[in-house]
């Protein structure tokens, strides 16, 4: 290869990114974050007065499939057990669904019904899959942000690709293509204002998952997740185990698996609003 063309080669990928970012949607009016003198007293930064659950997947979309249920009816039972518990121990606190029955939701609705009732926090449920090994097993939370392994890129490709039972998805989306590694990438590189609370609410999880749910933490990772993409508020996106494992379906499946998972959700999400509410 030439001097010249190594010299054109980078031009020509700022040429990409740009005319992709160009054509990257404009969130509506009602989901733009105002400024803090505009905002209404349910909308002070220091107070966590409503959080979103969203349990990934339903309806026609059943999220990865185990030998003996599927993601979408676990993360539900997940979802509303999660709330249930955030409003006995915390009436103050208002609980949004993105659903709480066996029907689909798009991925753009989830973030904007989130940015509708200006939440504080969202909080997205899923069970994970993998389709090499059954030995495979653990929790995992991500935020929006770069993908560092390949793995990453796998689970958000898999969580994104349900765009394709969406009926305008092309036009949702701007020509987003779920199955291009490239649109992943220029996606992860989208810089999401609440990262670090993102990333601190994340961390609290998984350590919760260890000390009170006795389970095995794969940690806080980063990926372009579309459902996290739009939110204008923190934002993650819980895996809590991984179907594909019989051991670990059986436990998510049982009523003191989901206890504990739930359990260990609202125990982190108590500690994160204790933290921001002191000024942390």
């Amino acid at each position: 290869m030439t001097t010249g063309a190594l010299l054109v080669l980078p031009f020509l990928f700022v040429l990409m990114l740009s005319a992709w970012v160009s054509v990257v949607p404009q969130l509506p009016q009602d989901t733009v974050r105002r400024a803090d003198s505009e905002a209404e007293p349910e909308s002070i930064p220091n107070k966590l007065r409503t959080v979103v659950i969203d349990a990934g997947h339903g309806g026609k979309d059943p999220g990865c499939v185990g030998r003996r249920t599927r993601e979408s009816r676990v993360v539900l039972k997940l979802a509303l057990q999660l709330g249930r518990k955030i409003k006995r121990e915390m009436p103050n606190v208002r609980v949004i669904y993105t659903r709480s029955t066996d029907h689909f939701v798009e991925l753009a609705e989830r973030s904007a019904i989130a940015n509708r009732n200006r939440a504080d926090l969202f909080i997205s449920i899923h069970c994970n899959a993998s389709p090499s090994s059954s030995r495979v097993y653990g929790t995992e939370t991500y935020t929006m942000g770069l993908h560092k392994t390949q793995g990453n890129l796998d689970v958000a490709k898999r969580e994104n690709n349900v765009i394709l039972q969406e009926s305008n998805y092309q036009q949702t989306y701007k020509g987003f293509n779920p199955n291009s590694p490239l649109a992943h990438i220029m996606l992860a590189n989208y810089q999401h204002a609440f990262m670090g609370s993102s990333i601190n609410f994340a961390e609290k999880v998984e350590r919760s998952f260890r000390r009170h749910a006795d389970r095995k933490s794969n940690g806080v990772k980063q990926a372009g997740f579309l459902v996290l993409w739009r939110t204008t508020m923190p934002s993650v996106l819980i895996e809590t185990g991984y179907l594909t494992n019989p051991t670990e379906e059986l436990y998510l499946m049982s009523e003191d698996g989901q206890e504990q998972i739930a359990g260990a959700i609202f125990k982190a999400f108590a500690q994160y609003k204790e933290e921001i509410e002191a000024g942390g």
